[in-house]
C-alpha cells in the first residue's frame, strides 16, 4: 500500500546506510523492484499482514547493529536528520530511544509529563513520556540487557495497530530507562498519504476497530480490566448512538461507528485483535 511513498523516503536517506524493508504482505514484485533499483536496500516479506508492531520486530530481528532506526514509509529526512542524532547520542550518557522531532511544530511527535521541566533549551536533547512509533531510534544492545526485552520482542504483537509504540516506551520507563527527543534532527511526516485512496475506505474500517481494541487492550494491561472498561466504554456508547442515528441515512458512517462497537465487544471478551483491512496487493 504504500508503494507510492516509500520511495520518497529511501531517497531521502545516506546511500552508505544500509536498509530493510518490511513488507506485510506476499508481494514479491515489490520485493523485486526496489531490492533492482537500491544497493543499500533489503527487503523481507513477511507473507501476510502482521501488523505494525510485529513488523518492526520482525525487521529488528533481521540486523545485527547495536542500533535500529525504525521508519514509516511516508517519512522523509533532513540532510542531517541522522548526523543531529548520532551527535546527540553521543552527548547523552544513557537512552532506550531517542527520536528526531516534528518539523511542524502543531504536530508534536511526543509525550512529555506534567511535571516534566526538563525542556529548557530549544536545540539540546530532552527527556520525554514517549514518542510516536513513524520514527524512532533503539538502543537495541541497551534493551536486550533489560530482563522485558530479552526475548527480542520490543514490540507487543498482540497490537496490530495503535499504541505499540506507547506501550513500549511506557515498558522502558518502568525499566528506569530514558527517551529522549533531539530538536536538531528533524523529519516530516505525510501521514495517511502512505495509503492509495482505493483502498481509503477499507483502511477507515480496519482504524476504527483497531484504535477501540488497542485503546482497551492497553489500559487493561497496564491499569487492570475495570480502568479500561471505564476509559473505553463511553466511546462503545458514543459509537453505538451514532450508529443508530445514521443507520438509514449513512451507510458509510454507519459502518465506521459499528466497526468501533465491534473493537470495543471483542477487547472487552479478551478476543484478540484479528480483523484485517479487506485489501488485495
Amino acid at each position: 500500500m504504500s508503494e507510492n511513498v516509500i520511495h520518497e523516503c529511501i531517497g531521502s536517506i545516506p546511500k552508505d546506510i544500509k536498509i530493510v524493508v518490511v513488507d506485510n504482505s506476499n508481494n514479491k514484485s515489490f520485493k523485486n523492484e526496489i531490492e533492482k533499483k537500491y544497493n543499500n536496500v533489503r527487503c523481507i516479506l513477511s507473507e501476510n499482514n502482521i501488523g505494525m508492531g510485529a513488523g518492526n520486530n520482525y525487521g529488528l530481528s533481521e540486523i545485527d547493529t547495536d542500533y535500529g532506526f525504525i521508519l514509516n514509509p511516508d517519512v522523509i529526512l533532513r540532510n542531517d536528520t541522522i548526523e543531529e542524532l548520532i551527535l546527540a547520542s553521543k552527548k547523552i550518557s544513557t537512552f532506550s530511544i531517542i527520536s528526531p522531532i516534528m518539523e511542524n511544530k502543531n504536530y508534536p511527535n511526543y509525550k512529555i509529563s506534567k511535571e516534566d521541566n526538563s525542556i529548557n533549551k530549544e536545540d539540546e536533547p530532552f527527556k520525554v513520556k514517549s514518542v510516536d512509533g513513524f520514527a524512532m531510534l533503539l538502543n537495541i544492545s541497551r534493551l536486550n540487557k533489560l530482563e522485558n526485552f530479552k526475548n527480542k520482542k520490543y514490540f507487543d504483537e498482540n497490537i496490530f495497530l495503535y499504541l505499540e509504540n506507547d506501550d513500549l516506551c511506557k515498558r522502558i520507563l518502568k525499566n528506569d530507562e530514558k527517551i529522549y527527543i533531539v530538536p536538531k534532527s528533524k523529519i516530516n511526516h505525510l501521514g495517511a498519504k502512505a495509503v492509495d485512496e482505493k483502498y481509503k475506505y477499507e483502511i477507515e474500517l480496519s482504524r476504527n476497530w483497531h484504535w477501540v481494541w488497542s485503546k482497551f487492550y492497553f489500559n487493561k494491561k497496564h491499569y487492570g480490566f475495570l480502568n479500561a472498561y471505564i476509559k473505553v466504554c463511553p466511546i462503545f456508547i458514543s459509537a453505538t448512538l451514532k450508529m443508530l442515528l445514521y443507520f438509514f441515512t449513512n451507510k458509510r458512517k454507519k459502518e465506521i461507528y459499528l466497526f468501533r462497537m465491534l473493537g470495543f465487544v471483542n477487547a472487552a471478551l479478551g478476543k484478540k485483535s484479528f480483523y484485517r483491512p479487506k485489501i488485495n496487493n
